[in-house]
């Protein structure tokens, strides 16, 4: 994949001050990329001139195409080129004595030569982008789909009526801020601050050009409530920009994102390998319900790495799966390892972040390509919002490692087209959109999308809470005479203490498990007599939580696979939440006492 590393307020200056443009290689098929380019941009206000000898003197798109750049009767800003790498250095001379101000080459083009000359005459070059995905990144509408750039604005008119920007720009790579303000600008008709609820079914388009683009995939913007949703994009896009990533699809549930992260990846026959220290509903869905599908799932210790490495020889493996921070026993996963031994096979790694979350970890600084939460927990924090999120860093070849069919071939739902082809590394997350959200119908209700972007405005804060009272309350039960063991990384002598150093920028993890000596019977016992703790199956609440798995959350597992995900019969898994301290551990200790 070419390296092109571009501040995001260069591009987004670029297009903001260019008017007219020159696209080389211009097709006259509705169905090519050069087409949907030309077709979308002509959209947002800009003047596009097409240049193709073979399509010279024809009409494209309405207007008039030329054999070269200096048969262009008008002056010309930006040439966007898509033609062969080899073509371009004589394309860039012929920018410079046209006086462009920039030389733009298209996804997978690039050409060193001509990189140097046009810098060397103080002119702008961009490669192996697009400045339709790059338009609609940076100044996507409410229906831009969860693409999101990091710049961010408090001004409700962000946009000119052509789509250009009016310059209100701000960058932030830090959390907090980005937690607040990404994704929701004032609202662009009434101002509204706090981002709105657009309880819709349906949206109505400009006319039917506009409804043509949008179900052509040519535009983005909203369709039908099963697709899209205003208010589901914002969340979309502050969750994309929290984990540094190209973009996110935010859908019902953390079950509902393993099955859209997995869709674009596998077809009958195909497998995932996955960490056995997962959830049990994971475990199940993944070795269980995946079968439909013709899926297969080989589940490996993944702090072995030789058997891991073993497991994805098989050529049907398209993906390698863990948790960051496991769910219940809170096993820290080395992401750069796991990452290296994916990518030497040529497949993506999947990290579940939900027990982290970003406020601790972001996998995709690790190595990892593709990012999942159940938003329900603590990026929600609050426990009254269901969803889950599937959050795409980028960075995955698509086009050159193993099989990705779905990614790579004609698309026969929208005429032929190639996803990767036509959306560069935007190709996976759009499929989720386009196609998984389209089919499968896992969709997140807006309400519950208001919820959790309210909820994500304080989870900096509340993780900080969150991971403070943990280490207190395990200090606490590695003390008691009625415990046997606790599985918090926070200790120095847990073998995942390192790993946790390593990739969490604070604290341990508040979920984990500690076992009791008396038993089953015993775990049972606690968990039902606790006065301050909810005993409910969920996580990542505001409110400390307790369960039992082994009776509960991992019933549908043998004892074997109880025992081996850390879930046997005398442990107990809590959530510890941002009450004060000493009440929590009050109620453990009133609780263990009297066992």
């Amino acid at each position: 994949m070419i390296d092109n590393k571009f501040d995001d307020l260069q591009i987004a200056n670029i297009l903001s001050s260019v008017k007219t443009i020159a696209l080389v290689g211009a097709s006259n098929n509705w169905k090519r990329p050069s087409n949907f380019v030309m077709k979308y941009l002509q959209r947002k206000g800009y003047k596009i001139v097409p240049v193709n000898p073979k399509e010279a003197g024809k009409e494209i798109n309405n207007e008039l195409c030329y054999a070269s750049l200096k048969d262009i009767p008008i002056n010309i800003d930006m040439v966007d080129v898509f033609r062969k790498s080899d073509e371009c250095l004589e394309l860039a001379k012929e920018t410079i004595k046209i006086n462009a101000k920039v030389f733009w080459m298209q996804i997978g083009i690039f050409n060193s030569d001509a990189n140097e000359l046009i810098l060397k005459n103080n002119l702008e070059c961009i490669f192996n982008r697009c400045p339709k995905i790059e338009h609609s990144r940076i100044f996507g509408d409410l229906g831009s789909g969860g693409f999101y750039s990091k710049l961010i604005s408090s001004k409700k008119n962000k946009l000119k009526s052509s789509g250009k920007s009016s310059g209100n720009f701000f960058k932030s790579n830090n959390l907090e801020t980005l937690s607040i303000h990404a994704g929701t600008a004032p609202d662009p008709i009434t101002g509204a601050r706090s981002f709105p609820i657009y309880q819709s079914t349906a949206f109505a388009f400009d006319d039917s050009e506009h409804a043509a683009s949008l179900f052509n995939l040519q535009e983005n913007g909203n369709i039908y409530g099963r697709l899209s949703n205003p208010t589901t994009s914002a969340l979309e896009q502050k969750i994309a920009a929290l984990d540094n990533a190209v973009g996110s699809c935010c859908v019902s549930s953390g079950h509902a994102a393993q099955l859209v992260a997995l869709y674009p990846l596998l077809n009958p026959g195909k497998k995932i390998v996955a960490s056995s220290k997962l959830y049990g509903g994971s475990i199940t869905q993944f070795t269980k319900t995946f079968k439909s599908f013709g899926w297969e799932t080989d589940l490996v210790d993944i702090t072995n790495y030789e058997e891991v490495k073993h497991a994805i020889k098989s050529k049907n493996v398209r993906a390698l799966f863990a948790e960051s921070l496991s769910n219940p026993e809170g096993v820290v996963s080395d992401i750069t390892q796991l990452s290296e031994i994916a990518h030497n096979e040529g497949i993506p790694l999947i990290i579940d972040n939900t027990m982290a979350t970003q406020a601790m970890c972001q996998p995709g600084n690790y190595g990892a390509d593709i990012i999942i939460y159940s938003t329900t927990k603590f990026l929600s924090g609050h426990g009254n919002a269901m969803g889950g999120c599937v959050v795409d860093t980028g960075k995955f070849d698509w086009a050159n490692n193993r099989g990705f069919e779905k990614l790579n071939e004609p698309d026969t739902s929208y005429h032929g087209i190639k996803f990767y082809e036509t959306f560069g590394n935007l190709a996976y997350i759009n499929f989720c959109h386009a196609c998984a959200l389209r089919d499968l119908g896992t969709t997140m209700s807006p309400f519950n999308a208001y919820l959790t972007l309210t909820g994500i405005e304080t989870l900096n804060l509340r993780m900080q809470k969150h991971m403070s009272n943990a280490e207190k309350v395990a200090n606490f039960l590695i003390k008691h005479n009625k415990v046997d063991t606790v599985s918090w990384s926070g200790f120095q002598n847990n073998k995942s203490y390192k790993l946790a150093k390593k990739y969490f920028k604070f604290g341990f993890g508040s979920v984990f498990t500690f076992s009791v000596k008396s038993g089953y019977d015993g775990a049972k016992k606690v968990v039902e007599n606790c006065s301050l703790f909810s005993h409910l199956a969920n996580v990542g609440d505001t409110k400390s939580l307790i369960i039992h798995p082994a009776s509960t959350t991992h019933r549908q597992l043998s004892s074997e696979q109880r025992e081996i995900s850390g879930a046997g019969d005398s442990v107990i898994r809590v959530s510890i939440g941002i009450e004060h301290s000493d009440d929590i551990i009050k109620d453990l200790k009133t609780t263990l006492d009297n066992l």
